[in-house]
Parts: structure tokens; C-alpha cells; sequence
């Protein structure tokens, strides 16, 4: 059954939407045109992460504005859902792996379909379930950058995510997580989670949406905010 959706679900590439970012309102400057599918007729097994929430644009927005550290970055999304941030990413120049749950083969498969869509060979995909240690997790490469948008949705799911997190960070000392999410609720805070696995968060500015050109803008219907989280080493912050 799982394989005539995924069948179904390849044929359906019409379905995506598209995302202009440029570095000036100019046509002849610098701009990349992004195609993320989405999951319009709501397959059997889709879930929240097949179609594009608010954070992925303005995460995506900061991904590209930030072009030049990204480039040649080793970049890992999880919970990527359709994966805009981490597509954008790769178009930037870096190697990116999209991630979201083992449990989630309709998400994995639009990632891969969306990759495909943009042209991209930068791009690999793989099932990483948030607070499960899995050979998976253990065998990936070195990670310069984490992306991480939306992904603090159920408060249920909060410690699992930020023990990901904190699995790579430590992993990877020198990495860093860029982390969009939108605000629901003043009493939910993962401050006491960072605090608890060794981390650190600050807010980032938010990037200038001037010039970004999209039929999709329900994320100016909400507050979101990023945040650059890192690992604290003998109380401090590096």
C-alpha cells in the first residue's frame, strides 16, 4: 500500500510551490527560483511535515541572506518536512543532508522529489527520528550547521529534538544550529532543556524579506524568531 502511495505521490510533481530570494529588486542581480513540493491532496499517511509551514520562508530567507557562510558548509535539516531551508541551502553551495523522522516516508520522499525538482546532486536524504540514537545518527559526516525550522511544535517533543541536537553539538563542537520557530505561546520555553543538555540558545535578527517573492505568505501572519543555538564548554559559551 506504502509503495502505491509513494507511486502516486511521484507522478504529482505539478504540486509545488515556488520561492524567489534575490540580493536586490534588480532582475539582472543575483536570484535563485526554489520549486518545493508539497502534499496537496493529503495522501494517506501525510502528516504536518508534507506541506510548507511559516518558519521554512523566513528560515530559508536567513539561509540565504547568510549565502556566504553557507557555502561549502556541510548542512544538516532535520525535521526538513518538504525541506525549503535545507534546498536553499544546497543551491547556496552547500552539501546538505535533509532529515525527518523514520516514521515519515511520504515527508523523506518529497524532500527527495524536491531535490530532484531544483536539480540538485548536493542533496541527500535520510530518516532520523528526533531522541532515538540510531546508526543513522551515529554515522553521519562531520556537521558544520544545523537547520532546524519549526520543529518546536508539541511541547511533548521538545527534550527529543534538543537531544539531537545536542547529540551532533557534541559530535561536532564547532557546529552550529539555526533554528526557526513561531511563537504560540509565552509560558513554552525550552530554556531549561538547553540548559539541562549542555546547550546554549541567543535570537538572531530576523532577515530582510524585500526581496523574496512567493504566492505563499502566511508567515507574515505570525511571530517567528530564529535562534543560534550552541554547546556550553566548562561554562562557557563558544
Amino acid at each position: 500500500m506504502m509503495n502505491e502511495i509513494l507511486k502516486s505521490r511521484s507522478s504529482s510533481l505539478d504540486n509545488y510551490k515556488e520561492f524567489t530570494f534575490s540580493d536586490s529588486s534588480k532582475k539582472d542581480e543575483h536570484q535563485v527560483t526554489i520549486k518545493i513540493l508539497e502534499d496537496m491532496f493529503q495522501l494517506p499517511g501525510a502528516d504536518y511535515g508534507t506541506y510548507i509551514w511559516p518558519c521554512a520562508p523566513i528560515l530559508a530567507q536567513y539561509v540565504w541572506q547568510n549565502k556566504d557562510l553557507v557555502r561549502t558548509q556541510s548542512i544538516l535539516e532535520i525535521g526538513a518536512g518538504t525541506g525549503l531551508p535545507g534546498i536553499v541551502a544546497a543551491k547556496c553551495g552547500a552539501n546538505v543532508i535533509l532529515s525527518d523522522s523514520n516514521t515519515k516516508p511520504l515527508s523523506l520522499d518529497l524532500c527527495r522529489k524536491s531535490a530532484e525538482l531544483n536539480g540538485l546532486k548536493n542533496v541527500t536524504v535520510c530518516g532520523i527520528t528526533w531522541g532515538e540514537v540510531t546508526p543513522t545518527l551515529t554515522q553521519l559526516p562531520p556537521i558544520d550547521l544545523i537547520l532546524a525550522s519549526d520543529c518546536f511544535y508539541h511541547s511533548k517533543d521538545f527534550e527529543d529534538v534538543i537531544m539531537t541536537m545536542s547529540f551532533i553539538l557534541h559530535r561536532c563542537p564547532n557546529a552550529n544550529v539555526w533554528c526557526a520557530y513561531q511563537e504560540r505561546s509565552s509560558e513554552r520555553s525550552i530554556e531549561y532543556l538547553l540548559d539541562k543538555w549542555s546547550l546554549y540558545g541567543h535570537e538572531l535578527p530576523l532577515p530582510s524579506m524585500e526581496h523574496w517573492t512567493s504566492s505563499y505568505d502566511s508567515h507574515l501572519k505570525h511571530i517567528i524568531r530564529i535562534y543560534e543555538i550552541r554547546i556550553k564548554m566548562q561554562n562557557k559559551v563558544y
